[in-house]
C-alpha cells in the first residue's frame, strides 16, 4: 500500500508539472545588444519564427490577436524594433536605421539561441527582413515578405496614386495642411506629431480604402497613430512632409536590383487592394527566384485581418508543406 501510494503521489506530481499540450506560455525578455535593449515575446511550438513590424515606429502589439494561430504550429518570436514599443528609445535618432535594426535582429536570433529561424516581416518590417536577408541569408529557413516593397522610389509613385484617388475636397485640405508644414504647430504636447486634422485626413480619407476590404476594422482609429507612432523615429526614416511622400533615411531603400541574391525560399504575400500596391509584390516575385506569390482577394494592407483563415493557411502551407 505504501508503494501504490507513493507511486500515484509521484504519478500526480509528474503529471501536474508537465506542460499541457494546449498551454501555450508567453516567455518574454529583452537583448542588450548595439546599444540598445530590444524587447522580444515568444510564444508557441516548433520551429523559430521570428515577425518583425511596420511602421517604421509602431510596434508588435497590431500583430495581436490576429497571428497567434501561429502559435499552433511555431514558436513566434514577436520583437520591437530599436525606438518602437517597448525597445529602448534613442537620444540620437540618425541611429535609427534599417542596417541598424538589421543588426538587432541578428542580436536577438543569437542571444535566444534560435539558430536558423524562418522570418516573416510585414510592411516596414518587410523591408527589413529584405535588408536581413541580403545580408544573414545562412541564418534564414524561410523568408516572407507581407504587403512591403523593395524600392522607395516605386512606393512613393504608389502613394502618389493613392492621394491622388481622394475625394477632391479632402485631398485639397490635405494638401493645404502639408504647404503649411506639419510640425511645430498647436499645443506643446501637439508640435512633434501630425495635426489631428491631417492624421484623419491621411490615414483616414487617403489610407483606409487600402487598409481594409473584406474585414475593416471597427475599432480603427485614423487618429490613433498620433498617440502609438514613435514620431522621432518615424519622422527620421518616413519623413517630416506627410504620408505620400518617403523623404527620410528610408529613401535609400533601393534592393530591387539585389533582390536575385537571395536564395533561401520566399513567399511574397499581399492583398489585392493593398497600400503597397500588388505590382511592388509582383516586382519582387519576378526578381527573387523560385519564390511564390500570393495576392489575397478582398484584402487590403492587413490582410491577416481581412482574410485571416486564408493568411494563415498560406504562411503554415509555405512553412510546412501543407
Amino acid at each position: 500500500m505504501l508503494l501504490l501510494a507513493s507511486s500515484l503521489a509521484q504519478t500526480r506530481k509528474s503529471a501536474a508539472g508537465a506542460p499541457r499540450s494546449n498551454v501555450y506560455p508567453i516567455q518574454e525578455g529583452f537583448v542588450d545588444a548595439n546599444g540598445v535593449l530590444t524587447y522580444y515575446t515568444i510564444v508557441g511550438k516548433g520551429e523559430p519564427l521570428m515577425v518583425v513590424h511596420g511602421g517604421p515606429g509602431a510596434s508588435h502589439d497590431y500583430f495581436l490577436p490576429y497571428l497567434l494561430p501561429l502559435a499552433r504550429t511555431n514558436k513566434v518570436i514577436f520583437i520591437d524594433e530599436r525606438g518602437s514599443g517597448r525597445s529602448e528609445k534613442l537620444q540620437d535618432v540618425s541611429k535609427y536605421t534599417v542596417e541598424n535594426m538589421v543588426e538587432d535582429v541578428e542580436a536577438v536570433r543569437q542571444a535566444l539561441g534560435l539558430g536558423k529561424v524562418n522570418l516573416l516581416g510585414h510592411s516596414y518590417g518587410g523591408v527589413l527582413a529584405q535588408a536581413y536577408a541580403l545580408k544573414y541569408q545562412k541564418n534564414l529557413s524561410h523568408l516572407i515578405l507581407g504587403s512591403t516593397f523593395a524600392s522607395t522610389s516605386a512606393m512613393n509613385q504608389v502613394l502618389a496614386n493613392e492621394k491622388q484617388s481622394m475625394e477632391p475636397e479632402a485631398r485639397q485640405k490635405l494638401q493645404s495642411l502639408e504647404d503649411a508644414g506639419l510640425f511645430g504647430k498647436g499645443k506643446p504636447w501637439e508640435k512633434n506629431r501630425y495635426p489631428n486634422d491631417y492624421a484623419v485626413l491621411a490615414w483616414g480619407d487617403g489610407y483606409f480604402p487600402y487598409l481594409y476590404q473584406n474585414r475593416p476594422d471597427p475599432n480603427y482609429d485614423p487618429a490613433g497613430g498620433n498617440t502609438t507612432t514613435s514620431w522621432d523615429l518615424y519622422r527620421e526614416m518616413w519623413g517630416s512632409h506627410g504620408e505620400f511622400v518617403i523623404d527620410g533615411n528610408l529613401k535609400s531603400v533601393e534592393y530591387t536590383d539585389k533582390l536575385s541574391g537571395i536564395h533561401v525560399p520566399t513567399l511574397v504575400l499581399c492583398g489585392d487592394h493593398d497600400e503597397s500596391d500588388p505590382s511592388l509584390s509582383r516586382t519582387m516575385h519576378d526578381k527573387i527566384s523560385g519564390s511564390k506569390l500570393v495576392i489575397l482577394p478582398k484584402s487590403g494592407h492587413m490582410t491577416f485581418v481581412d482574410q485571416p483563415d486564408m493568411f494563415m493557411q498560406t504562411v503554415n502551407g509555405f512553412l510546412h508543406g501543407k
